[in-house]
């Protein structure tokens, strides 16, 4: 048998002076940063910038608010997806983002062979349950970016050469060559099973989130009722909670105040655009004692990270043009999407959930809400 030590030098020896260490590439790199947004001004260059540490991941010596990017691909496996989110989280000054790339599973039922790899490795968790670890962290998601195989290829291609180029007799190296190459068998055969994503993470701000449940209904409608002129928004409240075919379980969220009351409401429904399943981001209230605070970001945010989480692709809203843009929305005529009424231009936005630059947008044509809004 051999010894962990003698293992754990073949196993160095093997990724030593690769480009990578995991699955990844320049273009991935390039998406995850825009996806940052604007970071706080910095000078060019890096020159005397770069230190390198030898220290625990899960304890890194800084203080808090030390950085404007934490940035770790292929490399949060080590101490864990939620001890990293959980950690890493003071060290980001206010505005900063953490990037973090996770390997997760991609089918609804792994088979039997990729799981029991797994469980001798480490424990995989869907998209889904990684962004709702994230958001419950204190975390918005900014964009999540599921990795092209060709980024395994970038990191498999230049192992397996070294691999085959190794020498087994070297203490350790046969064990780890076996490993490596069942490694890389396991992709090529259940490639389709799992894959890395990259997280693009900003902390939110100090007002706790999550969905609604059946004894906020009241309040949820007092909400509205106070937040804006008339009942209106509120009636179109229940209206919706009462159509199955535009009510999505789990997509009403509410901002709880100190005291756990509700402070803040937004709601998201099916709508279509040209045909084509989407969401309408309406309405969105905060009680006049809390606007302001920063409550009606968060639970908008929250939201929007959970339609994110299951997977939907369009969000529109019509709302005040100086508002929603925080949030990612852009005019919606700019992805040929519009009302079937007339509104201002920059009054009709619309989200692109997985951050896509694309124009042309997963949907055009016209929107058609719910009949409960009355347009």
């Amino acid at each position: 048998m051999t010894d962990h030590t003698s293992l754990t030098h073949a196993f160095f020896a093997l990724h030593h002076g690769l480009d990578r260490q995991g699955p990844g590439s320049d273009a991935t790199t390039r998406r995850l940063l825009s996806l940052t947004g604007a970071l706080p001004a910095r000078a060019r260059g890096l020159a005397g910038s770069i230190t390198t540490l030898n220290a625990d991941m899960a304890e890194l010596p800084f203080p808090d608010g030390s950085f404007d990017l934490v940035w770790a691909e292929s490399s949060a496996y080590s101490i864990g997806f939620d001890t990293a989110l959980r950690t890493w989280r003071r060290l980001l000054a206010p505005g900063g983002a953490l990037v973090l790339t996770e390997c997760e599973w991609t089918a609804a039922e792994p088979s039997a062979a990729a799981r029991a790899f797994w469980e001798r490795h480490y424990t995989l968790r869907t998209g889904e349950e990684n962004l709702r670890a994230a958001t419950g962290a204190g975390y918005s998601v900014l964009g999540v970016h599921p990795q092209p195989e060709s980024d395994w290829d970038e990191y498999y291609g230049p192992l397996a050469a070294r691999a085959d180029a190794a020498d087994p007799a070297a203490p350790g190296m046969a064990e780890a060559l076996a490993a490596t190459r069942e490694e890389i068998a396991m992709r090529r055969e259940h490639g389709t099973e799992f894959g890395y994503a990259g997280y693009v993470l900003r902390p939110t701000g100090s007002w706790p989130t999550r969905p609604e449940t059946a004894s906020d209904v009241a309040a949820v409608h007092a909400v509205n009722a106070a937040a804006f002129e008339s009942e209106a928004e509120a009636d179109l409240v229940d209206a919706l909670r009462a159509d199955p075919g535009a009510w999505l379980p789990g997509l009403s969220y509410v901002a709880e105040a100190p005291d756990g009351s509700v402070a803040a409401h937004a709601l998201i429904t099916r709508c279509l655009v040209g045909g084509a399943p989407a969401l309408a981001l309406a309405p969105v209230a905060v009680l006049p004692a809390h606007q302001r605070t920063g409550a009606g970001s968060a639970v908008v945010r929250a939201l929007l990270d959970a339609a994110r989480a299951r997977g939907e692709q369009l969000v529109v809203v019509l709302g005040h043009p100086s508002y929603y843009p925080r949030f990612g929305f852009k005019p919606a005529s700019g992805y040929g999407i519009r009302p079937g009424f007339e509104v201002p231009d920059e009054a009709m936005m619309a989200l692109v959930l997985d951050g896509s630059d694309d124009s042309a947008g997963p949907a055009r044509g016209t929107i058609q809400y719910p009949a409960a809004f009355g347009v």
